[in-house]
C-alpha cells in the first residue's frame, strides 16, 4: 500500500463545500468516487488539509489517499484528470512516507480574498470576485490590517457556532494586491477558525468603504466578541491558495 500526496485545484461554484455531506455534491465525494470506479468498487478514503465551505475556491487544495497500485506518477496525473469533472483538476501528485497526514501535519496556510472595483461586474467573474466600491480606501485597509498580524485570541474573527475552545491563532502576513480593477487581499497563517478569514475580509472591507476607522481593529480584536467584527464577506471571492508542512 502507498501514499499518495495530491495538489489540487477546483471552482466551487458547483459545491456545496469540499467535505461529503448527505445528498450534496462536494469536492470529496467527486474524488472519491473517481477512485472508487478506479479500485474497483473499494472505498478509497481521501483526506484533505482542511475543509472549504459552498461556493470557496481552491487553488492549492492538498489531500492524500492510500492506493495499493503500482502506476506512474504521470499516470496517477493523467488518469485522475480524465475521470474528474472539469471544475476539479490535479496539478501535482507524488508518493510520499506512510506517516504522512495531509490535515494533522500542516504548518500553515495561504487563503486569497478577490474583490471587482469595476463600475459594472462582469458575468464572467461574478462566481469569482465580490463586487466594491471603486473608491475603496486601500491605505486604510492596510492601515487596519497591521493589528491583525501576530499572535491574538481570534474570537472576534470566528463564527460564533463553531465549536473550537481555543481560539488564539497566528497571522505571519497580510498583504494587499492591486491587479487593475482587483484587490487581493493575501493573508497567511499557522491555521484559521472557522469563517476567520471571510470575517476578515469583511471588516476590513468596511474599513475600506470608510464604514469603520482603521484604528477600530485593535479594539475588536481585544474584545473577543464576534459581534464587533464585521460582516462575514462572501464566500465566492476566498481561495484556498497553498498549504504549508514542515519548517
Amino acid at each position: 500500500m502507498k501514499r499518495l500526496k495530491a495538489t489540487i485545484a477546483y471552482d466551487g461554484s458547483g459545491f456545496v463545500g469540499y467535505q461529503i455531506q448527505p445528498n450534496a455534491r462536494t469536492v470529496q465525494l467527486e474524488i472519491m468516487k473517481v477512485l472508487e470506479t478506479m479500485h474497483k468498487g473499494r472505498v478509497v478514503q481521501v483526506v484533505a488539509s482542511g475543509r472549504t465551505d459552498a461556493k470557496v475556491h481552491a487553488t492549492g487544495q492538498v489531500i492524500h489517499f492510500d492506493s495499493e497500485f503500482s502506476i506512474p506518477i504521470s499516470g496517477w496525473l493523467k488518469a485522475l484528470n480524465v475521470l474528474l469533472p472539469e471544475d476539479i483538476r490535479v496539478h501535482s501528485i507524488e508518493e510520499v512516507d506512510a506517516s504522512f497526514h495531509a490535515r494533522y501535519h500542516t504548518t500553515g496556510k495561504i487563503y486569497r480574498y478577490k474583490w471587482d472595483r469595476s463600475g459594472i461586474i462582469s458575468p464572467f467573474t461574478r462566481n469569482f470576485m465580490v463586487h466594491v466600491k471603486p473608491s475603496l480606501d486601500v491605505e486604510a485597509m492596510r492601515d487596519a490590517a497591521q493589528a491583525l498580524i501576530g499572535t491574538h485570541d481570534f474570537s472576534s474573527f470566528c463564527a460564533a457556532n463553531t465549536a473550537v475552545v481555543d481560539k488564539v491563532r497566528t497571522i505571519r502576513r497580510l498583504d494587499f494586491e492591486e491587479h487593475g480593477n482587483e484587490l487581493h487581499m493575501v493573508i497567511e497563517g499557522t491555521g484559521f477558525l472557522y469563517n476567520m478569514v471571510r470575517i476578515i475580509a469583511g471588516t476590513l472591507a468596511e474599513v475600506g468603504l470608510g464604514k469603520r476607522q482603521a484604528d477600530e481593529l485593535e479594539k475588536i480584536v481585544a474584545v473577543i466578541d464576534r459581534d464587533a467584527a464585521g460582516i462575514t464577506a462572501p464566500a465566492h471571492g476566498l481561495y484556498l491558495e497553498s498549504v504549508m508542512y514542515g519548517s
